[in-house]
């Protein structure tokens, strides 16, 4: 553990985070996620919790199992007020008893998916876990826009972490910053993989979710037909992380999410949207909410369970959707 913890510190500090509280946070972050692994790893029981989440969704075992191993990390952190996840979608505190709440310079909020992809993992595909990270008391009122930080983590083959920094949290002033780290050595140690992720400003990758919506969205199923027209290669699994991690290594690609009226959207702002929608724009992409132009992360989360339908990406495939979209092509 000490080794994981020094080593994520060692890299943190490297890229200009001088603020404890933070480091902290996304140690917790970075513990959650060698736990999940450990989870994933060992995990042979795939039987339903007999309990459905806010999305109605069958609740595995293993998604409770995943959710409490995030908690009990951001609580152990001691910099965490408020904690909501997919699973546990309140405000839940958890400050210490022996930390004031009015340490607002070093006390975080976090909103969190502990397991997205839970619907694949039978089939033993990639999936992940998703982290936006809020300063202060709360998550409610907030925009993505204010995030500090955020990170998503992918279990594959190697389980790794990408991490997204503001310039805001950088204690240099430079530009935002996505990094990511690889778990090595038996999970006991964090190293750089990446150490700093771009996205090209076009790229003939695509990821359709929420394909059905094309059947009765005729602006969706005319972007649909224009990719397949134009031979994009089509890289969707059915899992959030593991397709937009996909546009992240290859830097470049779309990824989009699009509702109608008998496929509504499903992706919530505040514990999948708005921490990716920062790891995609500090990379250098763009972002848009599917019914107006507007980057994902300007949009207030005024409900814990507030979805919408997305577009992440390269910029100019962005602008493409946007064009089918939102534009005057014939339908």
């Amino acid at each position: 553990m000490m080794m994981r913890i020094n080593t994520l510190t060692t890299i943190l500090q490297q890229y200009h985070v001088e603020n404890a509280g933070l480091i902290k946070a996304l140690i917790a972050v970075g513990e959650a996620t060698s736990s999940i692994s450990r989870l994933l790893s060992n995990y042979v029981d795939l039987s339903k919790a007999g309990t459905q989440n806010s999305s109605g969704d069958d609740q595995l075992m293993l998604d409770i199992e995943c959710d409490n191993a995030v908690f009990e990390e951001i609580k152990k952190s001691g910099v965490f007020v408020i904690a909501a996840s997919e699973e546990t979608p309140v405000e839940t505190n958890v400050l210490p008893e022996s930390v004031s709440k009015e340490d607002n310079n070093s006390l975080y909020s976090i909103g969190f998916d502990p397991l997205d992809g839970s619907s694949i993992i039978d089939a033993n595909f990639s999936v992940g876990s998703i982290f936006g990270i809020w300063s202060g008391n709360g998550v409610l009122g907030r925009k993505g826009c204010d995030q500090v930080a955020s990170a998503m983590s992918a279990y594959g083959p190697r389980t790794t972490l990408c991490i997204a920094l503001p310039s805001t949290s950088r204690s240099d002033g430079h530009t935002s910053t996505v990094l990511e780290v690889t778990l090595i050595k038996d999970n006991t140690e964090w190293v750089v993989s990446r150490d700093s992720i771009s996205l090209l400003s076009k790229g003939k990758v695509f990821a359709p979710g929420n394909l059905r919506a094309s059947n009765d969205n005729i602006r969706y199923n005319n972007l649909i037909q224009y990719w397949i027209a134009q031979r994009y290669t089509l890289r969707y699994s059915g899992g959030m992380v593991p397709d937009v991690y996909h546009i992240l290594s290859k830097k470049k690609g779309v990824f989009s999410n699009v509702s109608s009226e008998k496929a509504r959207a499903k992706l919530r702002l505040l514990y999948e949207v708005a921490p990716i929608g920062l790891i995609i724009e500090c990379a250098g992409g763009a972002t848009t909410h599917e019914a107006y132009d507007k980057s994902v992360l300007d949009i207030v989360i005024d409900d814990l369970d507030k979805r919408l339908g997305v577009c992440f990406g390269s910029v100019d495939e962005v602008a493409i959707y946007k064009e089918f979209i939102f534009g005057n092509e014939k339908v």
